[in-house]
């Protein structure tokens, strides 16, 4: 049995503590926590024992992140402007994969190192094209963090769509998708997330996470529309709180009607359970309200162990989702449940990590993909400063 993967988280915040060192202590088959990244810890063990009451070493800096000669995989969970840069050193800092697979020398120096970044990975997509180009060149495992490939309604969506037309429950040709991830927030937050730096406002944030989504079900759009303002007028003007992005998808062999995706995050929205999907077929309607449930649970839990318990990721089944079908008159709609039958896994992402590490497997979420979704972020906020439709490249 291989030895688990030496980690180190970079950064302690929201990202690291929620989203990436729970996984890494709940498969210790795979990964241990060898490190992390906390330049200025309050108490002697840091953060990540005050949280979880595990001891590892705390690194100050970059720089003696670097200098660790046992780190094997680097998850980069710092504010969005840090994530090129700091990709970029991990990447640098191992060797080509075919030394290390020669040499045998367990050293970070001598070593095939990881890096995991989490969305958004840079600020351009240039950038994005670089660390690619870097990890190809080197043999190195680069992975982006779009967890939410693994939310319990997403993965119900999909299952939806895949069904044949033949389905009674099948919405027909998709026409219109509809993504939101709407909020109330009336105030800023008071954090790096509300300063004009690279990579900020909810473009960049939440809609990273909508257009991945749609990239992984349609593939890229002819053409988009977009609309990005900061429609509170609090803060820095600059820094975007509401989006509304429209992918433009023409008639083609295996589409007989144009397909427009609509992906929406609005910061004043008030409503008691949040819109999250709308699917519009010529069959059929899928409507969904509320949000996967992984993120609230992953902030409370006690212990790691929690992610294995059989209650993660299950959606309430008040929020699951519904169909209205057509019946065979073509006059009778038919309303009924479509459940969100699996549970949320980012744990499945960490697991593909760890395989595509060792040799194992393929990543589950390819660089290029990744870079997709960055020229998508950078397309829109064209088409909303131009005021226009904007075609997007083939290639």
């Amino acid at each position: 049995m291989a030895r688990p993967i030496k980690t180190c988280v970079l950064g302690v915040g929201l990202a690291g503590l929620t989203f990436h060192v729970p996984f890494i202590l709940a498969l210790p088959e795979i990964f241990t926590l060898q490190s992390v990244l906390e330049r200025n810890p309050q108490t002697s063990g840091g953060k990540v024992h005050d949280r979880f009451g595990v001891t590892v070493k705390i690194h100050r800096s970059l720089e003696q992140v670097l200098e660790d000669p046992e780190i094997e995989l680097v998850i980069v969970g710092t504010p969005n402007q840090t994530h090129y840069s700091f990709a970029k050193a991990a990447l640098q800092a191992g060797k080509h994969g075919e030394e290390v697979r020669e040499s045998g020398i367990p050293s970070l120096h001598n070593n095939s190192i990881a890096v995991l970044v989490d969305k958004p990975v840079t600020a351009t997509v240039e950038e994005a094209k670089e660390l690619g180009e870097i990890a190809k060149a080197k043999g190195l495992v680069l992975y982006g963090y779009q967890n939410r490939r693994w939310d319990s309604d997403f993965l119900a969506v999909k299952r939806l769509l895949a069904l044949p037309e033949s389905s009674p429950q099948s919405l027909g040709a998709i026409i219109e998708f509809e993504s939101h991830f709407d909020r109330y927030r009336k105030g800023l937050k008071g954090t790096w997330k509300d300063e004009p730096l690279p990579a900020a406002g909810q473009t960049y944030d939440l809609g990273t996470h909508l257009i991945d989504q749609a990239l992984v079900l349609f593939g890229k759009p002819t053409k988009l529309t977009a609309f990005i303002q900061n429609i509170r007028g609090v803060g820095n003007p600059e820094v975007d709180d509401t989006f509304t992005i429209h992918f433009h998808y023409p008639p083609g062999p295996t589409r007989p009607h144009p397909l427009t995706v609509i992906l929406r995050a609005h910061i004043l929205s008030v409503r008691s359970s949040q819109l999250r999907y709308v699917v519009r077929g010529t069959q059929g309607t899928y409507t969904k309200y509320g949000l996967d449930v992984q993120e609230d649970q992953l902030k409370v839990i006690p212990t790691p162990q929690g992610i294995l318990q059989e209650q993660y990721g299950r959606e309430p089944e008040t929020i699951w989702g519904t169909l209205e079908t057509l019946e065979p008159d073509n006059v009778t709609v038919k309303s009924s449940i479509w459940p969100s039958a699996d549970a949320g896994q980012y744990i499945e992402l960490f697991k593909n990590l760890g395989a595509a590490i060792r040799g194992e497997t393929e990543p589950a979420v390819k660089w290029e993909e990744t870079t997709a979704v960055i020229e998508m972020v950078e397309l829109a906020h064209k088409s909303s400063r131009e005021g226009a439709t904007v075609s997007v490249p083939v290639l």
